[in-house]
């Protein structure tokens, strides 16, 4: 059996079934040969009566013409011996007559003897007494007379029209001649008769020739009608078999052999090798769970009569096709045997249908289930067609009670109505006559159920019951809020009339904060007079002490006389600086906020700035013994006042330093980040409590109590650095964590064309880092 993959069969050829559509010839040189033979046939009969009537018209002739060859030898011979026979002259009519007696060998001959000078002497028979010379009697111009024996015997035509065989022999000693004249029809009159015989039988033969032609010739033109039918038959029961996609069975039940229609193996897409295919072959192609042919075999062998199964066979691509077939049980004729006949139709669009339906409806009932409504459906006769769980929960019915197909009566009669409270006045009313109808109603545990009832299109009508409780609730409490904001209203009436009158007063104190804003602008400007002022009489005596103090600390003008004198020096030189320092970021963090500081920026290598800003600080780290980290990448710019940007440096570096214990590392990074460059400075310092990180940044704000500080400084660093961040449009981040370190973040915009010819708010360019905490002293630009 071949494989599913195949797209053939094989079957027995040698067998017949009287049921089976004709096949077609296979071989086209056979269909050549047939239409050929369909007009050499009556060709071959047509030459055969040809040949028939030539060979008898010929054999006719030739009897004819042995007839008359025999004759003229005979009259011949006959004048030799009549010459030498007959007497001198003088010789009468009766020795011719003895020479020739009557006999019916020669009828009509007549013998002639003539004289030298062709007068006839004697004729037997006698001739008419007006023929007295041979030229009468042969005709004028006739040449026996003059050649005698030497013309031999000769076919002459007589003047009255007579067909004769006429010989003439001299007599011996030129005493004449003797003239034999035999006729011809007398000669042919046997072979006239043979003749009709022949031509009679000829006909007969030619007459069943041309009706066995003409019989031929129907018949083919019959049969060439019937198979031109039979092929436009066949074609439209294939087309029609095809386009219905149904394919036509005949199984011989004895024999064990199917014949398929082309449709069928179009179907299937297999290709017809045999005319019948076996019952295993076919049987293979039944899907295994649809049963098999051998169970059709037994119910027909059991006397069933009608076949309606639904099975699938699997097709050359090895898909199976649902297929049902419908056959009945035929009685061959011929030899009694028993066939199932019938189509097989292609259900698989059906069967496809059939699930998608089902599924479909399955996924009905399970969205009517999980509704939170109750839902029922009722047909024209109202019966029930489909319900939910609520719509049983609601009515107290179990599901054998709300099975579908039950009349109302029966299902409402199986189940308990719910308590009804109170409804609207028309729930009452039937759904007669409209298409609609929707109604609430309390029932009596406190629920309200909204009903809706609708007719479907084919005369049906749905309910469908809504739990609306929780809306009527709503509602209740929408009432009772509309109360509440009526009394609401009639506050706020109230409370505008007291409003009228705080507004005047806020129009009075409006007025008084603008002129205690005046004074405060005022106070602002004394105290930035003030601070100028006190700028220029502290540095003052504060230059003079830190001068002094290092004029004495270095025995300028001579030692002192106690070594205790040199640290005093120090210590006062010392005190001067750290207080000079924090007079220059008093003053600084009020220029900053006064915004009264210009900035400069321009690229400048980060590289270069963080080395400025490092080299101050080389001698602290070293006494600490802290190692100072630099990673920056070749050619990365900063857009930035170098000044400013040497002090944002400084100083969280020096926060780094003074933070970090003996030991310890402080690196500082630099990173490209789009548009951005990031500042990183990092230290495994003592670390900032989390709680403390939003407090930083602020003006005099230090993590340290004034119980706990073990570090000096003004608590300005830090915020002095985050306003010069912001001039520059960047941000300052900090993350750290106790014991663990602290990380700080500069954001500042990156370098570009356009960026660098760009101007920042007008601020006065920052000092140096201050040498004084590092035991320096630098000098201090002039302030704009």
């Amino acid at each position: 059996m071949p494989e599913a993959g195949s797209a053939s069969f094989s079957a027995r050829a040698d067998s017949s079934l009287t049921v089976s559509w004709p096949m077609r010839a296979r071989d086209p040189r056979l269909g050549q040969a047939e239409r050929w033979l369909r007009y050499a046939v009556p060709g071959t009969l047509a030459m055969f009566l040809a040949c028939l009537v030539g060979l008898a018209a010929l054999h006719i002739q030739g009897q004819r013409a042995e007839i008359l060859a025999g004759a003229r030898a005979e009259i011949e011979g006959f004048a030799r011996l009549a010459a030498r026979a007959v007497a001198p002259a003088g010789t009468v009519a009766s020795d011719l007559q003895t020479l020739m007696p009557e006999s019916g060998r020669h009828p009509g001959r007549r013998l002639l003897l003539v004289r030298p000078d062709t007068r006839i002497a004697a004729a037997h028979p006698p001739l008419p007494a007006d023929l007295t010379t041979l030229a009468q009697v042969l005709g004028d111009g006739e040449p026996l007379s003059g050649l005698g024996e030497r013309a031999g015997a000769m076919a002459l035509e007589l003047p009255g029209g007579e067909s004769v065989l006429a010989a003439v022999h001299s007599l011996p000693g030129g005493a004449g001649q003797v003239a034999v004249l035999q006729p011809v029809e007398p000669l042919l009159r046997g072979w006239s008769a043979r003749t009709r015989d022949q031509i009679v039988l000829i006909a007969a033969a030619a007459l069943v020739i041309v009706g066995v032609g003409l019989a031929y010739g129907l018949q083919t033109r019959h049969a060439a009608r019937a198979d031109r039918a039979r092929e436009q038959i066949r074609g439209r029961l294939e087309t029609a078999l095809r386009r219905g996609a149904c394919g036509l069975w005949d199984w011989d039940v004895a024999r064990g052999r199917i014949y398929w229609s082309d449709s069928m193996y179009s179907l299937l897409g297999y290709r017809r090798q045999h005319e019948y295919l076996s019952f295993g072959d076919v049987n293979g192609l039944v899907h295994p769970d649809d049963g098999d042919l051998y169970s059709l075999a037994r119910g027909l062998a059991a006397n069933q009569t009608f076949i309606d199964h639904a099975f699938r066979m699997r097709g050359s691509d090895g898909a199976y096709v649902w297929l049902r077939a419908r056959a009945e049980v035929v009685a061959d004729a011929a030899d009694g045997g028993r066939h199932l006949v019938g189509i097989a139709t292609d259900i698989s669009e059906q069967r496809a249908l059939e699930e998608t339906n089902a599924a479909a409806d399955m996924r009905l009932r399970d969205a009517v289930e999980a509704i939170s409504e109750a839902f029922v459906l009722w047909d024209t006769g109202n019966r029930l067609v489909l319900c939910n769980s609520k719509f049983r929960h609601l009515h107290a019915l179990s599901p054998e009670d709300a099975q579908a197909g039950r009349s109302y009566m029966d299902v409402m009669g199986r189940g308990v109505l719910p308590q009804v409270r109170r409804e609207s006045p028309d729930a009452g009313r039937a759904l007669i006559g409209m298409t609609s109808r929707t109604f609430e109603a309390e029932l009596a545990d406190g629920r309200w159920l909204q009903i809706s009832e609708r007719r479907t299109k084919d005369g049906g009508y749905v309910s469908v019951g809504t739990d609306i409780t929780s809306l009527k609730r709503n509602q209740e409490q929408l009432l009772a809020s509309e109360r509440e904001l009526i009394e609401t209203v009639k506050d706020l009436k109230r409370s505008r009339r007291t409003l009228e009158l705080q507004t005047q007063q806020l129009a009075d104190l409006a007025e008084r904060y603008l002129d205690q804003k005046a004074a405060a602008e005022a106070a602002s400007q004394a105290k930035s007079e003030f601070l100028a002022n006190m700028s220029h009489e502290l540095r003052t005596p504060l230059n003079a002490i830190i001068g002094f103090a290092d004029v004495m600390e270095n025995a300028v003008l001579g030692p002192l006389g106690t070594p205790r004198y040199t640290e005093y020096c120090r210590d006062i030189r010392e005190s001067g600086s750290h207080l000079l320092s924090m007079i220059d970021d008093i003053l600084d963090m009020a220029r900053l906020e006064a915004r009264r500081v210009r900035l400069d920026p321009r690229a400048i290598c980060a590289e270069t700035a963080i080395a400025a800003a490092l080299a101050p600080v080389e001698a602290a780290a070293r006494e600490k013994a802290i190692t100072i980290s630099v990673d920056v990448p070749q050619g990365l710019d900063l857009l930035a006042d170098p000044n400013a940007m040497q002090q944002i440096l400084a100083n969280l570096i020096q926060n780094a330093l003074k933070f970090t214990p003996a030991g310890g590392q402080v690196v500082v990074r630099a990173r490209r980040a789009g548009t951005r460059t990031h500042l990183f400075v990092e230290d495994n310092g003592i670390g900032i409590p989390r709680s403390d990180l939003a407090r930083l940044g602020r003006p005099f704000t230090q993590v340290e109590t004034q119980m706990t500080r073990s570090h000096k400084g003004s608590g300005l660093g830090l915020a002095i650095t985050r306003s010069m961040v912001e001039l520059h449009g960047g941000s300052l981040r900090i993350r750290s964590e106790v014991s663990v370190g602290t990380i700080v973040l500069v954001r500042l915009p990156a370098p570009s064309a356009e960026r660098s010819d760009q101007t920042l708010p007008e601020v006065s360019a920052p000092r140096p880092v201050a040498a004084a905490r590092t035991g320096r002293r630098a000098a201090r630009p002039v302030a704009a």
